[in-house]
């Protein structure tokens, strides 16, 4: 059994994945973490995902949370994240991370932390996004740059990061595949006269609405023709899987950062 523990086990995400783990029958819940001031704080997990008492209680002091723990599942934000890798680092324990919105300064030093455990990160724990991010890549070095790439993402109107994760990683697959540099090419916004499109720019637009909970869509459009590749995210229940198959799969690795690209066992040329 694995022993896994869940940050922010009574939001969203953490309640799927802490559900997870209670119904697998190779994983174990030893640890449950969420902020100060939580109404859940002090409850017994069982309480959030509606079982019988677990044994395992809703804390806000990390070293409590997961003493016992061999896997952390962390989709949080991005400042608690690096807090809660620094103490999975000091005590050699592994991390599953499905947090976005890290800015270029907050990934260096993640990585840098990250570097002396086994860390899985990855802006979409979904099987078949991190399918999609190949099949991006293999269609943007087939059609060449005679196809324009647009990038359109859709999520509810509570996300807090814009573009997403996911949106961002495909235009990186699309970019590496071409050779260049994304900061270079990326459009993120068209307002006003804008002049014609520019060969090689790769555009990222945005949607927040409603109660939408992941859509991405990539266009390549050529002269009298396009190609649309569209993953609709139907619950959170896809990632959680996600995430806990690569709970499975980070354990006993070599200290280093990984992809779900390396849990699906992909190749991780076009990371």
């Amino acid at each position: 059994m694995i022993k896994i523990g869940v940050v922010g086990a009574a939001g969203r995400m953490g309640a799927l994945i802490a559900r997870g783990v209670v119904e697998s029958e190779d994983l174990v819940l030893t640890g449950a973490l969420e902020v100060t001031g939580h109404p859940m704080v002090g409850r017994d997990v069982g309480d959030v995902i509606a079982r019988l008492p677990l044994g395992v209680t809703i804390c806000t002091d990390m070293a409590e949370a997961f003493a016992d723990c061999e896997v952390i599942i962390d989709f949080s934000s991005p400042m608690a994240t690096i807090e809660h890798l620094t103490f999975a680092a000091a005590g050699g324990q592994a991390m599953v991370i499905g947090t976005t919105g890290f800015s270029d300064k907050q990934r260096v030093t993640l990585f840098e932390i990250g570097a002396g455990v086994p860390v899985v990160i990855s802006p979409n724990m979904s099987i078949g996004v991190n399918v999609m991010f190949k099949a991006v890549a293999m269609l943007t070095r087939l059609l060449g740059e005679d196809y324009d790439v647009e990038i359109v993402e859709a999520h509810h109107r509570l996300k807090k990061d814009a573009p997403s994760g996911t949106a961002k990683a495909l235009a990186l697959s699309v970019a590496r595949a071409r050779g260049v540099n994304l900061d270079e090419h990326a459009r993120y916004e068209r307002n006003g006269i804008i002049g014609e499109r520019p060969l090689g720019e790769i555009g990222i637009q945005t949607v927040r609405a409603g109660d939408i909970v992941g859509d991405h869509t990539v266009y390549f459009a050529g002269g009298g023709e396009r190609i649309e590749i569209t993953h609709r995210a139907h619950s959170r229940e896809n990632f959680a899987r996600g995430a806990l198959r690569a709970a499975r799969w980070i354990k006993g690795k070599t200290p280093g950062m990984y992809s779900m690209l390396d849990v699906l066992g992909l190749s991780d040329e076009d990371r």
